[in-house]
């Protein structure tokens, strides 16, 4: 089934609301534009969360097919998808530490596509690199690199045909990593269609611990979309069909900010829960949106999340907070206790970086009183202490606007992304100190290794960058500096801004580990 331009896009645009956005933001804290839905909305809190199928290995083997499926998001109204196995968000891949895992995927799309998954220590062949593309059967290959800048040209582009597949060797923490499209130039768009869904690692170390478990374990994907009237999704792309001229209208190239919250798919959910702890596995899938996660009861009390988990796996010991703060392409792993609720209590999940409905993410209704024998220990597990090794490379990376093939665009150190042109080469074994410096709201995600932050301008890491991280939320004018250590896999990897529009208009730069 072919997706046209009406049907995964809408009709038209609207025309941005007076006075709904800056240049920069919607409101205090986001970097981008609001695109409005044409659709009718539901009333929050009346759907019901779903949560994703679960697929495990079979003779170390996962499939995937890369799809499009007609789901129904807007109750009443069929949105057609790109997707996962048919659903949105894709299945939750489960494996375990040390067990290595191959995922197999399928592309019976009508695009190419490229999958990365986010947070795996994982061999450069198998990273997501993004001229290293899946086309359907018969895709006319020609199209697989759009023409007409040069500058992007790969030599080194492994194109496959059909079915691809993805070696994980998972030699790394029990973890939530999640997996999503990487193509060069649309990630945006395809993310936005369909193209994601979970990966938990799991181990040993972690199953000895006491922590929720079994229906009290729930994967949240936060995602934020927008609708036309007949339920179709709204995006600005210059190309709809997404095989000619990358990139958004330039009204949208600081981001594309949805007025509808998903969460798992579903807007503005409900879901019932026992009175007892609760692990929730937090992702900020949205391509550009913020949050500042809040839970208050109906009578206005507040309930504290309990961190656990950061993107690389688990912290050394819990912290309490009030508020979670989430950039794109961040995991935060928390427990919620809903026991000293009383059944029939309502705890409503709030947004403090959204304006009108965007202000509302999802709610948790408390069902019955329930047993409970969790008893989150002190101590998780050892997160070595953060220390600058003498004598380490420091490298520095400005994230920027910039032009961009005669457009407006954004950049790192000056550059547009040139797949065959590397921005640093890093020894293997090697550890180094990189800062990060901003111009906007730029969530900065680097592949292949985990780091640490050190700083946050002249003070400490802040209260969001404990433990491993390979997502770090930069702002305004701001300079971080983590602590990198580059280990067991040569080969060309990625350091790009996590805003997808951003990373799409070539805020994206190469590295290559030897």
């Amino acid at each position: 089934m072919k997706l046209g331009r009406r049907t995964l896009l809408g009709a038209t645009l609207a025309a941005p609301a007076a006075g709904a956005l800056t240049s920069c933001g919607e409101a205090p804290g986001q970097t981008g534009k609001i695109l409005r839905s044409a659709a009718r909305l539901p009333k929050a809190y009346e759907t019901p969360l779903p949560l994703p199928p679960i697929k495990r290995p079979a003779g170390g083997v996962i499939e995937i097919a890369q799809r499009t499926a007609s789901v129904e998001i807007l109750p009443g109204l069929k949105t057609e998808m790109m997707t996962y196995d048919g659903v949105f968000p894709g299945p939750t891949l489960e494996t375990r530490r040390d067990q290595a895992v191959t995922v197999r995927h399928t592309n019976s799309l009508t695009l190419p596509t490229a999958t990365h998954l986010h947070g795996g220590h994982t061999p450069a062949e198998s990273d997501g690199w993004p001229t290293d593309l899946l086309v359907p059967d018969g895709f006319d290959q020609h199209h697989a690199h759009h023409a007409g800048h040069e500058t992007m040209a790969d030599p080194k582009a492994q194109v496959r045909s059909k079915k691809r597949d993805y070696r994980y060797p998972l030699e790394q923490p029990a973890t939530t990593l999640w997996y999503h499209d990487h193509r060069m130039d649309f990630t945006g768009p395809q993310v936005w269609r369909g193209l994601a869904g979970f990966h938990i690692i799991r181990d040993d170390e972690e199953d000895a611990l006491s922590l929720p478990r079994g229906e009290r374990e729930i994967p949240l994907m936060i995602a934020d979309r927008a609708f036309a009237e007949d339920g179709a999704l709204r995006y600005p792309a210059l190309d709809p069909e997404l095989l000619g001229e990358p990139g958004v209208d330039d009204r949208y190239m600081a981001g594309v900010l949805g007025d509808v919250v998903l969460v798992n798919g579903a807007p503005w959910p409900e879901a019932e829960v026992e009175g007892a702890q609760h692990r929730l596995r937090l992702l900020n899938a949205s391509n550009a949106r913020r949050y500042e996660l809040s839970l208050r009861t109906s009578d206005g009390k507040s309930v504290r999340f309990t961190q656990i988990g950061s993107d690389g796996g688990l912290l050394s010991k819990p912290v309490e907070h009030a508020e979670i703060t989430m950039a794109p392409g961040e995991r935060f792993d928390v427990v919620v206790d809903f026991g000293p609720l009383a059944p029939g209590t309502t705890v409503e999940m709030r947004n403090g970086l959204g304006t009108g409905r965007t202000a509302q993410v999802m709610r948790f209704r408390v069902t019955r009183r329930a047993a409970d024998d969790v008893k989150i220990p002190d101590r998780l597990v050892d997160v070595p202490y953060v220390e600058k090794p003498d004598g380490a490379v420091v490298r520095r990376w400005h994230f920027r606007r910039e032009h961009v093939h005669g457009r407006r665009g954004w950049g790192i150190n000056g550059k547009p992304f040139a797949p065959a042109v590397p921005q640093a080469r890093v020894p293997l074994g090697s550890t180094e100190i990189w800062e990060f410096y901003t111009d906007a709201h730029h969530p900065v995600h680097v592949h292949l290794s985990p780091f640490q932050v050190l700083r946050r301008g002249n003070r400490g890491p802040g209260p969001m960058d404990l433990g491993w991280k390979d997502t770090v939320d930069v702002r305004p004018y701001e300079a971080v500096r983590v602590r990198v250590r580059f280990e067991r896999y040569a080969g060309r990897f990625l350091i790009h801004c996590h805003n997808l529009e951003h990373e799409d208009m070539a805020m994206m730069a190469g590295f290559e580990t030897e």
